[in-house]
């Protein structure tokens, strides 16, 4: 399968774009959409999910146009919208129910499907429980079920791992996994590790607009050699932080352990191999 979303931009007010001009390629896999609050993400899910009209740009899936036919990618359509929403009198079982139904999934099968999505997010034992008495992250992985029921080819994940504790987003990982091989997975998420475990290329996004999209080796190799770890004072910290862009701290007594980007290292400073996380912060910094 191949999205191909061309030039497009999605403006408010004369001043204000959620994207601008913005164009990407997306195949089989699982793309990860890194970008800070405010980045056009959520923005980009919702045209790509058709819930919103972009004001210019076209978005083609294997060629046909979904903003013209919506139909055509909402029938294999799966989306876990950031602020999902549940009805909090019914239990887990009738919530699926109903949205198979909103979906038009049905027959023989579909109590055994919802069984085994239930036992995936780990829901199994609470599934005749409310949805209202549920905690966040149980919500949350409700919501990552009903994004799963009708067996989708294009997969949209915005924030799904708010609220769930490690083991939640481990399990969360290895479902979505054994999908990428046959279908698209558009996933954001604030927290790089979540991305760097799990996605296949890495689109980095800032004030609506595409930085850059690349395997997780390209978009590092972006930052190679300019990550440095060194020991300071701690009363040299903010003027060192006010010349370079630091990464990471740990206070030691009275040092300090700095991991920081530059294109001039200081005095006594040792190279260190890059992260996706180095990459991220260096493209998205104001002086990029």
């Amino acid at each position: 399968m191949r999205l191909n979303i061309q030039n497009v931009s999605k403006r408010y007010n004369k001043e204000k774009y959620g994207l601008k001009d913005y164009s990407l390629t997306i195949e089989n896999g699982i793309l990860g959409l890194l970008g800070s609050n405010g980045a056009g993400k959520s923005t980009l899910m919702k045209i790509i999910a058709t819930i919103s009209q972009p004001t210019d740009g076209t978005i083609e899936l294997d060629g046909h146009n979904i903003l013209q036919d919506p139909n055509y990618i909402r029938k294999m359509l799966g989306y876990l919208p950031q602020d999902f929403g549940v009805y909090a009198n019914l239990n887990a079982f009738e919530f699926l129910e109903y949205i198979a139904a909103m979906k038009g999934v049905g027959g023989a099968g579909l109590r055994n499907r919802i069984d085994a999505l239930l036992e995936g997010v780990n829901l199994i034992e609470s599934a005749k429980l409310p949805i209202g008495t549920y905690s966040g992250g149980m919500k949350q992985r409700i919501g990552i079920a009903q994004a799963l029921l009708n067996d989708p080819k294009v997969l949209i994940f915005d924030e799904p791992t708010v609220g769930l504790d490690p083991e939640e987003r481990m399990r969360f990982r290895n479902l979505i996994s054994d999908l990428a091989e046959s279908s698209i997975i558009i996933l954001s998420s604030h927290i790089v590790s979540d991305i760097e475990t799990i996605a296949d290329e890495v689109a980095i996004m800032k004030s609506g607009t595409l930085i850059t999209k690349g395997t997780q080796a390209e978009v590092i190799s972006k930052v190679d050699g300019k990550v440095f770890e060194t020991l300071l004072e701690n009363n040299s910290l903010p003027d060192f932080k006010t010349k370079n862009l630091v990464v990471n701290t740990n206070r030691q007594k009275n040092k300090v352990w700095v991991r920081y980007i530059s294109n001039n290292p200081v005095n006594g400073s040792e190279a260190a191999a890059a992260s996706l996380e180095d990459a991220y912060l260096y493209l998205t910094s104001n002086n990029n």
